[in-house]
């Protein structure tokens, strides 16, 4: 990654976590990092004291040896940096969402085409090995037929004002589903309820339904008991459960289900198997991966095309909980 000089945009706390990835990637006087509190530069130096820091952002488009961006600022200021940067010839990595409405998000890709330059989205868990491990195993038939998906991501807090669980949480596992399936769906629908704050729902469900009788949900929540992060992947031969939230045996493989024999429908079921996979961090490889796809010219994992599915699919989603609630109120 020799070429690679890079400007973090956003320093709060999972911009900072931007910084300290690329700090041990990078050499740190390729690092800038952009952030409107000028006591932000305090916590920098303490990383790293040869990373540059700037609380003028057009210092950062007019510099000529920043290639590439990472955009970790609250989501409605994404789309107009990502287009500033890109129009002063910078590749982007924008955190999720890439914008708030899909077709800021179009307007983004085509113009990272036309430009010629990357557009990637944060969607960090397509880098964790055992969702990569999962991918591999439905590609190489050891789950058999894919059928059904679903994800629970759920906790008590934090509650957020500015937007709703579904927007809060969803995207990641939207994201995962899409790159699983590699499909888009054919039918959305999506049910919540609003508890703490008018308006803003605390939990959500969202069914979505793909090609080839492959179907799925999500059920995300700030307001439940206790926390839980597990996405379940069925075939009919048998079915991956991720729960990224324990602390061992994350990955496991059952070889359960249902075949026919002699007309007769029968069950098979065996004690699981842990799948064992690399011990990476995301998002150094999230980042690593966006610093390769520059370099290389290659299309990232995550890029606006898979960007702009996600959001469509988030927006559809918001627009059946707009008619729910307008249902409920009548």
């Amino acid at each position: 990654m020799k070429d690679i000089n890079v400007a973090i945009i956003g320093a709060g706390r999972w911009g900072f976590n931007h910084v300290r990835t690329a700090n041990q990637l990078l050499d740190a006087k390729d690092i800038t990092v952009f952030d409107s509190f000028p006591e932000v530069e305090n916590k920098i130096k303490e990383l790293n004291s040869e990373i540059n820091f700037t609380t003028d952002f057009n210092s950062v488009l007019e510099n000529k040896e920043i290639t590439a961006v990472i955009i970790a600022t609250p989501a409605e200021t994404h789309f107009e940096i990502a287009k500033k940067c890109m129009m002063a010839g910078k590749n982007v990595l924008v955190e999720k969402p890439i914008t708030l409405v899909p077709s800021e998000a179009e307007e983004l890709l085509n113009l990272s085409l036309s430009l010629n330059l990357k557009l990637m989205v944060g969607h960090v868990l397509l880098f964790h090995p055992a969702v990569l491990r999962i991918k591999d195993g439905i590609e190489n038939g050891d789950i058999g037929n894919l059928q059904y998906i679903y994800s629970n991501r759920l906790n008590l807090g934090a509650i957020r004002s500015e937007e709703n669980a579904l927007w809060s949480f969803a995207p990641h596992d939207i994201s995962v589903i899409q790159f699983l399936v590699g499909n888009n769906p054919t039918d959305i629908q999506a049910n919540g309820g609003a508890y703490v704050q008018n308006g803003i729902e605390d939990t959500t469900m969202t069914f979505l339904s793909y090609p080839n009788n492959v179907k799925a949900h999500i059920f995300v929540s700030w307001l439940h008991p206790f926390k839980e992060q597990r996405m379940v992947v069925i075939g009919d031969k048998g079915m991956y459960v991720f729960e990224d939230s324990l602390k061992t045996e994350k990955l496991k493989f059952f070889p359960k289900g249902f075949k026919e024999v002699d007309g007769v429908i029968e069950k098979f079921d065996a004690d699981y198997e842990v799948i064992e996979f690399e011990n990476k961090m995301p998002l150094a490889e999230e980042q690593k991966h966006f610093y390769e796809s520059i370099e290389n010219n290659t299309t990232p994992r995550t890029d606006g095309k898979h960007a702009l599915e996600v959001l469509e699919i988030l927006d559809s989603a918001t627009q059946e909980l707009k008619k729910t609630n307008l249902n409920q109120k009548q």
